[in-house]
This record gives structure tokens, C-alpha cells and sequence, in this order.
């Protein structure tokens, strides 16, 4: 999810349970275990992490079932699953569809792969950070030139980090320097920009989020030089899915626990399923199901049928196509007109 201002005051008719933003901050938990889980490979564990962990959280299907996927088909569910909402933005849903699969009969026809795979990339870093800038702005208000400047310094060093580990065996030395030594450099601005800018928020509490999303980018720049590649990807990736579930349970905990307004929770209330349960639930195994066996069953079905196989239909296709309309959609479904909000109220 992404969010542009959000206020701890704020409170609607429909909003029992209230989003907490110490829950929030407490997610952020996960860099110092990051830094631990480091130092004491290198202290204790002969850099056995190092050496035997995926170069990338996405090799490790584990990590796809648990993280990333998840809350992206989780997105879809409360889209699509809400007709009011489908309604609401199906003008959205259909361009972004035309767009996605003109872009992708283009790019594999005139744009090489590296180009394209920049561009994703730019976009997945753009709505990870905007998400926990956007949010950390209801607690910590910044003029919006410290905003813009604070997101945007993290965005780029943050693009640079996520080119680096994933594009990096095609990299030439001189490149993966120059990554390294650019980034290295953002972030040192990013730093001393925090510390000038932190002199408009009025509360530590404030301060402790402003810093926890600078230090988001400041802990995987330094994994990343260390070569802990899944930490370096694993610290924003948490932070981030496991703020959007924040979200989406207590939107579905608040518009449903009364009275189901949906065919997914009139079923789980018949078969007496908490409401907390139910988005989670369906979410994380489709994605197992969709990441383990979707790709075995197309192509097996597309073998039967028509005698030849298509290559990554689901892991690629159908999850990259969620996956790119959950970046565009999250942008504007959160806002303060959204119908999503109404539903949403948050607490210190």
C-alpha cells in the first residue's frame, strides 16, 4: 500500500480497530537483527551466512511464499473481492491492463532486457520507499521539500543498492564500483539531510520513524557492500509487506467483522473463521500454491492440449502482471478520498 499524509487523529464511523503506528515502528525492528545476524557470522559463524545464504531473497521460494507475493495477492483480493471498490476504480484497472500488455509486447520486441528490468526495478524501489515515507509522514510532518528530498535520495541510493545485487553478474568491475561509490555517496547525503531535517519534527517518537526509514536504506547499502545480499534485500522487503498486511487486515477487520459484505467473508463466517484470519489465509497459500505448483500445472494442462509448454505463466506472468498492478494501484487507493480509507483510522 502507499499513503501521501496520514494523520494519528483521524477516525472514521466504520473504524473499530485503529492502525499503530508504535506496531508500525516496531517492524523496523528487523535491521538491527539483520546487523547481528552479520556481525555475528563474521564473529562466530565463519561467514557461514555469507557463503550459504541465496544471493537473493527471491531464489529462496520460502522467502516468495512468505514475503512479496503474499500481500500483493492480498492487494488484488481486497480490489477485486469488493465490488464497490472494482467499480469505483475499473477505468484504473482496465488502462493499466492495456498499458502493461502493450509495455510487454514492446519491451520484448524494441527494449533490451537490462533497460527493462531498470525500469521495474526503479518502479518496485519507488513504492517500497513512498509507501514508508508516505506513512511516516503522518507522525513526523516535513515541509514538503524535506519530504521530497528525504524520499527521493533514498529512492535513488536505493535503486542503485537493488541494481547492484540483482543485475551484478553482468556487471563489469568498473560498474559495480561505480554503483557501489555513487550509492555510497547518496547515502551519505541522505544522512546529513536527515539530520537538518529532522529539526521539524517536534517529537522524538516522530524522530524514531524519521530515522527508521533513513536507516532502512543505510543498513542495506551497508549489507549490500558486505555482500549479505538476501539481508540487504530482506530488511525494506519485510518493513514493507508486513506494513501493507497491517493495513489490509484492519481494513477487512473493520468492514466485515460486523456484518460480511463480500461472498469471501459471508463463506468464512459460515465455516466460523475469525475475520483476522481470512485475508492472510487466502493470501499466503495462493501464493505458495501459485509459486510451487503454478507453472508444473500450465504447462502440464498446455502440453496435454495443445503439445508444448510456456515458459513461467504464473511465477512471471500472471504474479509479475499482480505484481505491476499493485505498484500502480496502491499509489491512489489509500488516499484520503479513497472509499479504502474510510475503513482506516490510526493510533499512536
Amino acid at each position: 500500500m502507499s499513503a501521501q499524509s496520514i494523520s494519528t487523529h483521524e477516525v472514521t464511523a466504520h473504524a473499530t480497530v485503529a492502525v499503530s503506528f508504535k506496531l508500525l515502528l516496531g517492524l523496523y525492528a528487523i535491521i538491527p537483527i539483520c546487523l547481528l545476524l552479520r556481525f555475528f557470522d563474521h564473529w562466530f559463524w565463519q561467514d557461514y551466512l555469507q557463503q550459504n545464504l541465496p544471493s537473493s531473497p527471491y531464489h529462496f521460494i520460502l522467502f516468495q511464499i512468505m514475503f512479496g507475493t503474499p500481500h500483493i495477492i492480498a492487494s488484488a483480493i481486497v480490489l477485486v473481492s469488493n465490488t464497490e471498490y472494482l467499480k469505483h476504480y475499473k477505468h484504473n484497472v482496465i488502462l493499466m491492463t492495456l498499458a502493461i500488455a502493450v509495455a510487454y509486447f514492446a519491451g520484448n520486441m524494441f527494449i533490451p532486457y537490462r533497460v527493462l528490468y531498470i525500469v521495474v526495478a526503479s518502479w518496485t524501489v519507488f513504492h517500497v520507499l513512498k509507501q514508508q515515507h508516505g506513512i511516516a509522514r503522518g507522525i513526523c510532518p516535513l515541509p514538503d521539500w524535506a519530504f521530497n528530498l528525504l524520499l527521493w535520495l533514498s529512492v535513488t541510493a536505493g535503486i542503485c543498492i537493488y541494481i547492484g545485487i540483482f543485475l551484478r553478474q553482468g556487471l563489469s568491475v568498473d560498474q559495480t564500483s561505480w554503483l557501489k561509490e555513487i550509492a555510497a555517496i547518496l547515502c551519505l547525503v541522505l544522512a546529513v539531510s536527515t539530520i537538518v531535517c529532522q529539526r521539524y519534527v517536534n517529537t522524538s517518537f516522530g524522530k524514531w520513524f524519521l530515522w527508521s526509514n533513513v536507516l532502512l536504506v543505510l543498513s542495506s547499502f551497508y549489507l549490500y557492500v558486505q555482500q549479505y545480499y538476501f539481508l540487504a534485500i530482506l530488511v525494506p522487503r519485510f518493513v514493507h509487506d508486513a506494513t501493507a498486511y497491517v493495513f489490509y487486515v484492519t481494513h477487512d477487520y473493520n468492514k466485515h467483522h460486523e456484518q460480511p459484505k463480500n461472498f469471501i467473508y459471508r463463506y468464512a463466517a459460515r465455516c466460523g473463521v475469525h475475520v483476522f484470519l481470512v485475508l492472510p489465509v487466502i493470501s499466503f497459500t495462493l501464493a505458495f500454491v501459485l509459486q510451487a505448483y503454478g507453472d508444473t500445472v500450465v504447462n502440464a494442462i498446455t502440453q496435454l492440449f495443445w503439445g508444448t509448454e510456456f515458459y513461467r505463466v504464473v511465477t512471471v506472468g500472471l504474479l509479475g502482471y499482480l505484481a505491476l498492478m499493485h505498484y500502480y494501484t496502491e499509489a491512489f487507493t489509500w488516499k484520503g478520498d479513497s472509499p479504502y480509507r474510510q475503513f482506516i483510522a490510526f493510533k499512536k
